[in-house]
């Protein structure tokens, strides 16, 4: 255990047990599986897809709380921090760490509870000195949980919720939220940030506040920045943003019209604890059937393992909007396949994200390099993003893995039908793909021959 020095930053900072990267402070995030879907714990949910079998993943933060360690879950799609309490004897409590009352605990007298699509957590409202990497609150409001946790399917202890105060379920009364107390450590207003790498591995993750990781970002001109989207006269609730319109190996597919009042574009809530991304149903549809081979299922959406297809997100304002390029292996998701012939879509139809039209999770959020910055009094808060997808790379990676797909090419559809008869912008969509495709299979194959070269 280092030797902490204390370090006065608004908040008190203390040099802790946290991996080193260039001179930075990088908190770990740790990968880890889990049986439960996490649509479960989204208030802004309500769907209408089953993925309680599926394979998915977890990223969990480790924090201290009254000298106590646990692992939560890193949540960019909720606001309050609350873990299980000694006093929980459920079922859902078994197998997980416990946090235990200390002398610096101060008990609020002040109930919490949270209802979500399936079940709620409630408990008793505190707080206690919190250490989150290399920085120490002395008293951060948490919730004491005693049921309706369902921690059961990752064995993390509780949830770290980093939006907005506006969807904390803890009163602001009763004290600041996790993300206000860490951002007001800096005197610099341009250090107002956190930033996020997800894995794909027990190695690769990343988490910053304050500091960019070399590993990702030399410097804040490397992402590009838009404004979080708020309707007018409300408040920020979730990371939001415009998303313009989807591609599917390079040809445009439109979305349909935007259901938040006065948004210029359907709006997308960036959101890291919840593995897919989910959009209108009718929406999710007609892209599948453009990708084609795929069927639908009790659990949703499934795709032949080998079905390679190049999706994009055209995400931001209409002057700063850009294009994230996503794996393959996150839209056709070997991690949930049936008999290694079927895979789970990483993009499925739900049509009760109130909060939003779409919510992107970590299919997506795995392609990028995202970070979050408070408001100041000349902005107002902004997402920075990097796409770190190299799609040729990618491509040729997929097809390594799982063959040559032998399907026909994507076809673009201007409407979730089933009719024979093909429109304008059908035939130049299937024109455009297929010269797209076919220049991916010459890269695909240089690939694969300078790679058995250096191997052979």
């Amino acid at each position: 255990m280092p030797t902490r020095w204390p370090t006065q930053l608004g908040l008190s900072a203390v040099l802790s047990a946290v991996a080193t990267v260039a001179g930075k402070q990088r908190i770990p995030l740790h990968r880890v599986p889990r049986l439960l879907s996490t649509s479960n714990r989204l208030p802004g949910l309500n769907t209408d897809l089953s993925l309680e079998t599926s394979n998915q993943f977890a990223y969990l933060v480790s924090i201290d709380i009254g000298g106590q360690d646990f692992m939560v879950l890193l949540d960019t799609g909720s606001s309050d921090l609350w873990v299980a309490s000694s006093d929980c004897t459920t079922g859902d409590c078994a197998g997980v760490r416990k946090y235990s009352k200390t002398p610096s605990f101060s008990s609020l007298d002040t109930p919490f509870h949270l209802d979500y699509l399936m079940g709620n957590v409630s408990g008793t409202v505190g707080s206690e000195t919190v250490t989150v990497g290399h920085f120490e609150v002395s008293s951060q409001v948490f919730a004491n949980a005693t049921n309706g946790l369902g921690l059961h399917g990752t064995g993390n202890s509780g949830i770290m919720g980093l939006s907005f105060p506006a969807e904390a379920s803890i009163a602001d009364t009763a004290g600041r939220t996790v993300v206000e107390n860490l951002l007001s450590a800096f005197n610099d207003s341009s250090r107002r940030f956190f930033a996020f790498k997800l894995g794909r591995d027990q190695d690769s993750s990343s988490f910053t506040v304050g500091e960019l990781d070399p590993a990702y970002a030399n410097s804040t001109g490397d992402l590009t920045y838009n404004p979080v989207f708020t309707s007018a006269g409300a408040s920020h609730d979730y990371w939001k943003l415009p998303l313009q319109s989807l591609t599917v190996n390079g040809t445009s597919f439109s979305l349909s019209k935007p259901r938040v009042a006065g948004a210029p574009a359907p709006i997308a809530v960036l959101d890291t604890g919840t593995t897919l991304i989910l959009g209108p149903t009718q929406d999710v549809a007609r892209f599948w059937e453009s990708v084609g081979g795929a069927r639908q299922t009790a659990r949703g959406w499934e795709v032949p393992c080998n079905r390679a297809v190049v999706v994009g997100m055209v995400l931001g304002e209409s002057k700063t909007q850009k294009e994230y390029t996503i794996d393959p292996a996150d839209i056709s998701w070997k991690e949930s396949s049936v008999d290694g012939e079927w895979c789970l879509g990483g993009l499925q139809g739900n049509n009760g994200v109130f909060s939003a039209d779409w919510l992107l999770g970590d299919t997506f959020l795995r392609n990028v390099y995202v970070t979050h910055h408070a408001a100041t009094d000349g902005q107002p808060p902004m997402i920075g993003l990097r796409g770190l997808t190299n799609i040729t790379v990618a491509l040729a990676a997929f097809i390594n893995d799982r063959g040559v797909d032998p399907g026909p090419p994507a076809q673009v559809r201007a409407r979730a039908d089933h009719t024979n008869s093909l429109t304008g912008g059908d035939i130049c969509g299937i024109a455009t793909v297929s010269g797209f495709v076919a220049g991916v299979v010459i890269l695909v194959l240089v690939f694969t021959l300078t790679s058995h070269h250096r191997k052979h």
